[in-house]
């Protein structure tokens, strides 16, 4: 199965562009070749640029106070493991904790590094990071593999109250939502709504099915059209079968 996620608001689409930044990161980080530690450095670039919102921070802490509060109010239910409910009012407290010790906006440190933000400007160029442009960056990425990891790693060290707490926030949205079984006939799909509210779609698919979800919603109605995904056709067009599919309203 090939799961697509679908945010319906500004806060999700930001927390799960900064969950595939961070994967991103901690694969390459892990290489060795000067390339994949390129990649990596730009990654975390990019994770600057979707934390610059200055509200960002606190949004996560106070989502994440939110949510304690909510799974407090669950532990006189008999259908809830309190062990399980501890480790994860424990881990909620561990990255409130981290977020709130991060002084100013995640990841000042390295937006203050001079030498980090003149790479940074210059990756913005196609091409612009060759080696007569930055002659001091050609000069690292010859730096023995461990010398590069260890920096990398101390350069994403202070965005990971980011990840962690960002981590928790998708966690529980995605572990909200009760999946059913439906059918998109001719390869479209439509739900009338009704005040139901989410925050996140989910839509699992076999993997072996030719063809991928687009998704448009509003408060009122949700529409998926499945386009077949031809290789002979470079078109995209409305798969031509009914198409079974797994739907999940996710909301916090």
């Amino acid at each position: 199965m090939i799961s697509y996620e679908y945010p319906l608001s500004e806060r999700v689409r930001t927390l799960l562009r900064l969950e595939d930044l961070f994967e991103r990161v901690d694969y390459f980080l892990h290489k060795n070749d000067p390339h994949e530690h390129h990649v990596a450095l730009l990654s975390i670039f990019e994770i600057l640029e979707v934390s610059g919102r200055a509200d960002l921070k606190s949004d996560l802490l106070q989502e994440l106070e939110r949510q304690k509060h909510t799974l407090e109010s669950l532990r006189e239910s008999p259908d809830v493991s309190e062990e399980a409910l501890d480790n994860v009012l424990w881990q909620i407290d561990q990255a409130s904790s981290r977020l709130f010790q991060a002084s100013g906006k995640i990841g000042q440190e390295l937006r203050e590094n001079e030498w980090l933000m003149s790479i940074k400007q210059r990756t913005g160029i196609p091409g612009g990071a060759c080696e007569f442009d930055l002659p001091s960056y050609h000069y690292w990425l010859h730096r023995p593999s461990e010398e590069r990891i260890g920096q990398l790693a101390a350069w994403t060290g202070p965005l990971y109250p980011l990840r962690d707490g960002s981590a928790i926030i998708l966690r529980i949205l995605r572990e909200s939502g009760k999946p059913q079984t439906v059918v998109a006939s001719g390869g479209t799909y439509q739900q009338m709504l009704g005040g139901k509210t989410a925050q996140m779609l989910r839509v699992r698919l076999d993997a072996n099915s030719p063809c991928v979800p687009e998704t448009s919603a509003n408060k009122y109605v949700l529409n998926i059209r499945f386009l077949s995904q031809d290789a002979d056709d470079s078109r995209p067009k409305t798969a031509d079968w009914d198409v079974p599919f797994e739907l999940t309203f996710c909301n916090l």
